[in-house]
Parts: structure tokens; sequence; C-alpha cells
């Protein structure tokens, strides 16, 4: 093929060769984990030895009767379940609050983003001081309120330590709800909301008819992109309770690196993660059919 022949070629598929270094690096970085934890799933790799030999399903029957392994579940989502509403109900209401012009308005949404920008780890950090039982402010304040010293071992006591955990995961996330809801909204048609409140309409049937669909693609990309983040819930939880008290609050992202980088059963917890990518892959999917369904 002549130079002057390849030439049309060349520049109607110009704009995928410019793309298929990005794509091949994705695919490396993305795709290759996948599969080499499905292969090792099916071996016998483990700290004692390594069994490269086809084992069948064997670590997929043993995570059915694994109780550690669901109850990491469970701690999940209802982590998920709680954080989540939080997040978007905070974040909803401060973006309501920073929709008008006010004084100093920069300054402050400049302000409330902070907590975004710190490492889960360093705020974990800091919130297991602030919950200390002998030099943190949180109960020394409760105790200003109830006019008696305050000892609750927040990382400790079964009672408060979900409470403990979701204050942190609430205060460094919401303002991530925030911006994006604030964005939205500023970008709903106030001649809308004008004719709606022309018309008789109070302040929840115009949320519900008019602000709502108006925002709902980036509060359901929001959603989705907290949801996600909050299943694989693991810094904030190891560095305040390492999972404690015993495996009350261990997350599955704190499971699978107690089994595959203390215990190293390798095997058992590529078996084990691709289940939960399994999970995933099909959870998403009705959202987002859901979603289109919707719109």
């Amino acid at each position: 093929m002549t130079a002057a022949a390849r030439t049309p070629y060349t520049d109607r598929n110009f704009k995928y060769l410019l793309i298929v270094p990005a794509v091949a690096t994705i695919l490396l970085v993305g795709l290759f984990p996948v599969i080499y934890s499905l292969i090792l799933s099916f071996q016998n790799v483990d700290m004692m030895f390594e069994d490269t030999s086809f084992q069948g399903a064997k670590h997929y029957r043993a995570l059915v009767g694994d109780t550690r392994f669901w109850e990491s579940l469970g701690h999940t989502l209802l982590f998920l379940a709680i954080a989540l509403p939080a997040e978007l109900i905070l974040g909803l209401a401060m973006a309501y609050l920073f929709l008008d012009r006010m004084p100093g308005r920069q300054v402050f949404v400049a302000l409330l983003v902070l907590p975004v920008t710190i490492s889960p780890v360093v705020a974990g950090a800091t919130w297991r001081l602030l919950f200390d039982n002998r030099f943190g402010p949180i109960n020394q304040i409760l105790g200003w309120f109830s006019d008696e010293p305050v000892t609750i071992l927040w990382t400790i006591d079964p009672s408060f330590v979900y409470a403990a955990i979701l204050m942190a995961e609430v205060w460094q996330w919401t303002p991530f709800m925030f911006l994006l809801l604030l964005a939205a909204l500023s970008n709903v048609d106030r001649s809308q909301i004008e004719a709606a409140e022309l018309d008789g309409a109070g302040f929840w049937r115009r949320f519900r008819l008019v602000i709502l669909p108006a925002i709902w693609p980036v509060m359901a990309i929001a959603i989705l992109i907290r949801a996600l983040d909050l299943f694989r819930l693991f810094d904030v939880v190891w560095a305040l309770t390492r999972g404690g008290p015993g495996t009350m609050t261990e997350t599955f992202s704190i499971y699978a690196y107690v089994l595959g980088f203390q215990q190293f059963e390798t095997s058992y917890t590529a078996a084990m993660s691709f289940v939960v990518i399994l999970l995933l892959v099909v959870t998403i999917t009705i959202v987002l059919r859901r979603m289109e369904i919707e719109r």
C-alpha cells in the first residue's frame, strides 16, 4: 500500500490512534490485576507454600461458610447505609445555605472544603486523638454540659464505636457532596423556581418538581461515587479502631488486608476480592440501567 493510499485511513483514525497509549495503560493497570487475581483464586498460594496447580472452586466454597467474611460485608453495608444519606442530606443543606450571595462566601466555602484535602489516615488519627479519654477535647466538652466528668471510650466501647467512625467519615466527606450539589444548584434555572413560587408552590413542592429533577444527574453521580468509596472504607476505620473491638467494625477492606498482607492467605483473599468485584459490577450495572430508564 502506498503512502498516498494510507493517508486517508490515518486521517480518519487519527483520533483513535491518539488514545491507544492511554487505553493500553488503563487496561494494563486495571485489567491485569483482575485477571491475575482470578487465576490466583483457583490456586493455593499462601505463606507456607506456593501451589500453582488448579484447585477448582475450593476457596469459593470456603467463602460460603466464612462467617467473618459475611460479617465484614455487613459492617461495610451498614456504614454505607448510614453515612451516605447523612452526607447527602448535610451536603444538600449546606449547598442551599451557600447558594445565595453573602459576605465572605468564598472564604467559608474554601474552609468547608478543607476536610476533603486531608488524607483519610491523618483524619482518622486526628479523630482518635479527639476521642482520647484522658487528653481528647470531646469528652471534656461533653463534661462541661453534663457538669460531671465524661469518660466515654469512643474507640473501644461497642455502644459508641460506630458513632465515632461515622462522625469522622461524615465530617471528612460531606464537603465533597456539598461542592457537587452547590455547583448543581447554581445551574438550576431560576425562572422556573420563580414561576413555581408565583403559582403558589411551597418549598417542598418546588424542590420535588423543579429543583430535584434539575440536579438529579449530578446528585446520582455523587451518590454513586460516594457509595463506591464507602464500600472500600479502610483508612478511617483502621486509624480509629483497627476493626475492633474484636471484629465489630471490621469492614471488607480491613478483612482483606488482614488476610492478604498479614496472614498471607493470597489465593483465598483473591477469591474473596473477585466475588466482591462481581457483586459490585452487577450492582453498578443495575443502578446505571435504572438511572437510564428514569432519565
